[in-house]
């Protein structure tokens, strides 16, 4: 089993000042940061994600406010085509979980694994931005390992269907209590706790 978050939560003021560099070292491994919904701004955790190392590396999309899964996807597909897939992880948020369950879908590849941060339930009628191609969510099982985080006051998805998605998905299930959407307004800027989650993927 995993620690609970709680107690890496507890732990975070206490976490080393290499810790980054610490992960960095572990291995070969490439991180691969994959934003929802409108992009992630600089003060969200992927992109002090992003900027903690040189293998960790945004995927860009040609629309971040009125997405298509079929380009969001051959984005993931190209952008991790020139690496090893047993160095690859997949760091996503919201809509991203969403991409990398379709991407799995239609590249059923063996990567090292992925990490999936509050999955936006998209099937629900309440979430009604613009996009194309990403409904229904994917429910088979994912190849490779995962897991995924959730809130217990996440308005874009319940706690349960967050549970529901990492049990079809065989993902590893974390629920860090009430962090909203896991993002900047939730509180989640630097994300140290996070960060030590990849450490899972070595």
């Amino acid at each position: 089993m995993y620690p609970s978050i709680s107690i890496i939560e507890k732990e975070e003021t206490i976490l080393s000042e290499n810790t980054v560099s610490k992960i960095n070292n572990l291995s070969m491994t490439s991180y691969f940061i994959i934003p929802g919904l409108g992009n992630s701004d600089e003060n969200h955790w992927q992109t002090h994600f992003e900027n903690s190392g040189e293998n960790f590396i945004r995927i860009n999309q040609k629309s971040w406010d009125e997405p298509a899964c079929e380009d969001w996807i051959l984005n993931i597909e190209n952008a991790i085509s020139a690496y090893k897939p047993s160095e690859v992880v997949l760091v996503a948020h919201s809509l991203g979980c969403t991409a990398v369950a379709h991407w799995a879908k239609r590249f059923p590849k063996t990567i090292k694994g992925a990490l999936l941060v509050a999955p936006s339930d998209i099937d629900n009628p309440v979430y009604t931005f613009p996009m194309n191609g990403f409904t229904p969510i994917p429910l088979e099982k994912l190849p490779f390992k995962s897991i995924v985080v959730a809130s217990s006051n996440d308005i874009w998805v319940s706690e349960e269907r967050a549970l529901f998605f990492a049990n079809v998905w065989g993902s590893e299930f974390i629920c860090i209590g009430e962090a909203g959407h896991i993002n900047v307004a939730g509180g989640y800027g630097e994300w140290l706790a996070g960060l030590e989650l990849l450490k899972q993927f070595e």
